[in-house]
This record gives C-alpha cells, sequence and structure tokens, in this order.
C-alpha cells in the first residue's frame, strides 16, 4: 500500500517523528507503485489540522461564489393604480388604501432581498494554512494519492476514464492536481461528472475538502510546497 501502517496517535508530533508516513509510494495511470517514492513535507503535510481555518477558508469560497443578484420588488415599485380601492369607514372590513398593499395578492413585498455583496476575505497566511491543514488531514485519512505525471497525446474521455478507473475511483469525487496547465488533461475530464482537474496553484480548500480523494502528480508536489511554504 503506499502509506505504511501508523502505529501513533494523530498529532504534529507523531507525523514528525515518525519518518515513515512522509514516505508515500508513485503510482502509475494502471493504479500499480512504480518503486518510486516521493517525501511529502513536514509543513506541508504533516502539521495539525487547524479545523476552524478550515472552516474561515472553506465559508469565505462558498460565500465569494454568490451573485448577490436577488431582488423583490417592495409597494412603491408594484405597477398598480394609486387609488383608494374603497371607503375608509363601513364596509365591515379593515381599512385598505393601496393595491400595491403587501396584504394584497400581487402587491409588494414586505422587507424583500435586496442586491448584497457577500465578498469575504482572509489574509494570505490564514489561507495557506487552511490549504495545508486539509491537505495534512487527507495524508492522516489515506484519501491522498500520488500518481506518475499525466501526459495524453489527444483529449479522450476514455483515456481519463481509465486512470479513474484504475485508481479505484469511479464513484468517488476526486480532484487531480497538475503542476501546470495541461489542455489534452482538461479536456479529457470535463464528462467524467466526479473527478475535476486543477493546477497546484489554482488548489484552494474546498476543493480539497470536497473530494473523497486528492490525486497530487508526482511533478505538483513539489509545485505545491513552493507555494504553501512562503
Amino acid at each position: 500500500p503506499p502509506y505504511p501502517k501508523r502505529m501513533c496517535s494523530r498529532t504534529q508530533k507523531c507525523l514528525r517523528n515518525d519518518s515513515q508516513i512522509m514516505e508515500v509510494a508513485v503510482l502509475n495511470i494502471q493504479g500499480k507503485e512504480t518503486g518510486r517514492k516521493v517525501t511529502l513535507s513536514d509543513a506541508v503535510f504533516g502539521i495539525e489540522p487547524n479545523n476552524h481555518v478550515v472552516y474561515l477558508d472553506v465559508k469565505r469560497y462558498l460565500a465569494n461564489k454568490r451573485q448577490g443578484t436577488h431582488k423583490a420588488k417592495e409597494r412603491n415599485e408594484v405597477a398598480g393604480s394609486t387609488r383608494k380601492i374603497k371607503k375608509q369607514k363601513g364596509t365591515g372590513t379593515a381599512r385598505a388604501g393601496s393595491v400595491k398593499s403587501p396584504v394584497f395578492v400581487g402587491g409588494g413585498r414586505i422587507f424583500g432581498p435586496r442586491p448584497k455583496d457577500y465578498t469575504q476575505k482572509l489574509t494570505k497566511n490564514v489561507k495557506r494554512l487552511a490549504r495545508r491543514s486539509a491537505l495534512s488531514a487527507k495524508v492522516q485519512n489515506q484519501a491522498l494519492v500520488v500518481v506518475e505525471d499525466l501526459n495524453f497525446d489527444a483529449p479522450k474521455t476514455k483515456d481519463f476514464t481509465a486512470v479513474v478507473k484504475s485508481l479505484g475511483l469511479e464513484n468517488k469525487k476526486s480532484i487531480f492536481v497538475l503542476p501546470s496547465t495541461n489542455n489534452n488533461v482538461y479536456l479529457s475530464s470535463r464528462n467524467v461528472p466526479t473527478s475535476s482537474v486543477v493546477t497546484a496553484t489554482e488548489l484552494n480548500t474546498y476543493q480539497v475538502v470536497n473530494a473523497a480523494k486528492v490525486v497530487l502528480t508526482e511533478s505538483s508536489v513539489a509545485v505545491l510546497e513552493s507555494i504553501l511554504t512562503k
């Protein structure tokens, strides 16, 4: 297996003292070991996960995706007559002065939604810590795999599907991390609903947390470590 058996509790001290836990076997596209191993940096893949920081970064990511263009018309914006619809007294019912009143069908809405900016911000250091925490949690849960670099001759969905199947990820959410943009691999993955492809510079905390399995290509490990240890 790509991960040796853990012999101690999941703490930062344990991860750093156990040198074997940070060595991961490199698999080929057939899902078999190549005989090579890659050493993962303790500073990126071996820290004690900070769950609160991960929560903050995921919340920020989801909030920033909201357009905030929701809008409902209030009584001063609804089209309709302004005449008083019935006399003030003597009808036996409540007084009413406008068909645009919110109590009538077709009237305005009380305290309806208005356009709003949901953007949230975090410092760079907090966002880096969140990504390191998410990746370290994947290592602890044995949900991180390293494969040899992917390079397709042409965009073909069946080639990417074959890789996903060989890694046993057919019915699991997975994310493949590349060192740089590769159009053939990206285009080959677009019709696979459970898998996605991103570059190491684009990887965010939500994508790591949302994936059941994180698949790093061999060259992307160094790129991630250089980005997250600045």
